[in-house]
């Protein structure tokens, strides 16, 4: 339940007007009262005699009764009140119950000493109800609204629980503004999935991804086609700008302007500047993480790109839980860059998952604790890479280092869910892990065809050859081996394991040494995990096909092995 206090106006008939009318899309269906200050008030939806004007009279009758110089300036009060979308459908009672608790907790209303403000709760759709209220109380005083919109928000959690519907976690006041019901209606009737200002909103953030200047910035804008208007104080210094979608425009046919801070307040241009700002800082240019020993090969750009991405985030993961929680919000909201410049660069079949992780995760970016730029620096030169090296391809190195990337990042989203909850952020967490199934279901799509390839190799392998595989394995991981040889992948780890043994290195201490980063007992496939460390910590080209077959590596048979299709929990989703 979201209940949602809009700014004050002067004309108690116009918000009647538009209460009971149709609506901006025809989207108002049987406007009528569910409860008011009064049981024998007015009801025009549902009265044939009565009209819009005797109810605004009787609501506005306070005023009469006090000095003029003595009324507040704007004395309409606007409360909507609506449910999720899977909660049941509520009675008209249930509404009116609602909307006594609520005008009761905002201070509008005062049933145990009578002298509460007039108001009227219309409901002209299933899932929500509207509360209009005077501003001058029966006695003339003014009421009491310190704190009204904490007040009932406090009363919704207690209804939520009460009647049975959707928790909605408690917000902080860092949440991007949620679109109006008249934008999404505009938007449903153009059928669009998204509203202008959320469309606005993931541009701007794409246009920002890895930017390292102004200029960048709205170069990037100004390509994506949208529109652009700056404003410009008398000395020639910009102050702001705002956007809008060329196909978005009013009544009057003009286009729809949207400044940067009312699409999220970290979208500002202050707030974006301090991100270029924390660029030229050399104090973190690494994130104080052990490096990985082995460069990549020199593949394409968007694998090189790909490859970095993964080695940042991974490194990122490592220093996440001991950083200060400026350094640490910092690299949450670079993480998002991130995101978003995979997102924009990735193949089609894994670009529409990535683009809701993005999405998702745009909220776990902001929080009360300040981000200290520059710490920062690392993972937005990885969003910049990935940017600036183009699209990827769906296979080939491309599409195996997409599958690498996001095996990485799944984990450095999965512990940026931890650290928000340690600290209380219940809505960053929440969408920090919403974000995680997302990035489960592109990490699926990207890594099924190279995972197969290395799954047909193990299967290949000679008996003493995967033997000698499953001893590294013992000798590295005693408490996770048995587990390691009952999952549907084993068999791309024990190829991966000979590639880095012809590669020149030791695959049991290599093997310790991935297993060691960090925990992988809530892991749903370790095969997976360790696969993707071990051919980036030796440097292996991610797509199998490239690497030359080892003489000792295959047996004489010429079978050709099918890959097991993945059940949705295989990949590098953990279990919560």
């Amino acid at each position: 339940m979201i209940p949602r206090i809009h700014k004050r106006g002067t004309r108690t008939i116009g918000l009647l007007y538009y209460l009971y009318g149709p609506g901006t899309d025809e989207e108002h269906i049987d406007p009528h009262l569910v409860a008011s200050w009064d049981n024998n008030a007015p009801d025009p939806g549902r009265d044939a005699n009565a009209t819009y004007r005797q109810l605004q009279q009787l609501l506005d009758q306070p005023l009469d009764n006090i000095d003029g110089a003595s009324r507040p300036a704007k004395h309409v009060w606007h409360l909507s009140v609506r449910n999720a979308p899977e909660d049941r459908t509520l009675s008209d009672d249930e509404w009116g119950d609602i909307a006594r608790r609520m005008v009761t907790a905002a201070g509008i209303d005062d049933p145990d000493q009578s002298a509460g403000c007039r108001w009227a709760a219309i409901r002209h759709a299933d899932d929500h109800i509207h509360i209009i209220a005077t501003l001058v109380r029966e006695d003339g005083y003014k009421p009491d609204l310190h704190r009204d919109a904490a007040r009932v928000q406090a009363e919704a959690r207690l209804l939520e629980t009460e009647l049975g519907l959707r928790r909605v976690n408690k917000g902080d006041g860092t949440a991007a503004k949620r679109p109006t019901s008249a934008e999404r209606h505009k938007a449903q009737r153009l059928g669009k999935d998204r509203t202008s200002r959320e469309e606005l909103r993931e541009t701007v953030r794409r246009a920002v991804a890895g930017a390292t200047s102004e200029t960048e910035f709205f170069d990037r804008l100004a390509a994506a086609g949208v529109l652009i208007h700056k404003r410009v104080a008398p000395s020639g210094d910009l102050l702001g700008y705002k956007v809008a979608l060329p196909d978005d425009r009013n009544a009057q046919k003009e286009p729809v302007f949207y400044a940067g801070s009312t699409l999220a307040p970290d979208l500002s241009l202050p707030r974006i500047r301090q991100r270029f700002s924390g660029d030229g800082d050399t104090s973190d240019q690494s994130t104080g993480a052990p490096s990985d020993h082995a460069t990549a090969p020199a593949p394409s750009g968007p694998a090189t790109a790909r490859r970095r991405t993964a080695t940042t985030a991974w490194e990122t993961v490592l220093v996440l839980d001991g950083g200060q929680d400026a350094q640490v919000a910092a690299r949450i909201a670079a993480t998002g860059e991130v995101l978003d410049a995979l997102a924009t660069t990735s193949a089609a079949h894994t670009r529409a998952e990535l683009r809701e992780a993005a999405f998702m995760f745009e909220r776990a970016t902001r929080s009360h604790i300040r981000a200290e730029r520059g710490h920062d620096r690392a993972l937005r030169q990885a969003a910049r890479d990935l940017v600036h090296s183009g699209p990827a391809l769906g296979r080939g190195e491309d599409g195996a280092t997409t599958a690498m990337a996001i095996d990485m990042l799944f984990f450095l989203v999965t512990a940026t869910a931890h650290w928000h909850a340690k600290k209380g952020h219940a809505q960053q967490a929440t969408a920090a892990r919403k974000a995680t199934e997302h990035l489960g279901a592109a990490y699926q799509a990207a890594a099924n065809f190279p995972l197969s390839v290395l799954y047909q190799r193990g299967l290949r392998l000679s008996q003493p050859l995967r033997q000698k595989q499953i001893a590294h394995l013992r000798a590295a991981v005693p408490e996770l081996t048995e587990q390691i040889l009952a999952e549907p992948r084993w068999h791309a780890l024990a190829a991966t394991l000979a590639d880095t043994e012809n590669a020149g290195h030791d695959p049991a201490a290599l093997l310790a040494e991935a297993a060691g980063r960090r925990e992988l007992g809530t892991a749903d496939s370790i095969s997976d995990v360790l696969v993707w460390r071990l051919r980036r910590m030796a440097g292996l080209p991610a797509d199998a096909t490239t690497m030359p077959t080892h003489p000792t590596a295959a047996a004489k048979g010429s079978g050709r092995a099918v890959l097991p299709a993945p059940s949705r929990g295989n990949g590098p989703r953990q279990k919560r």
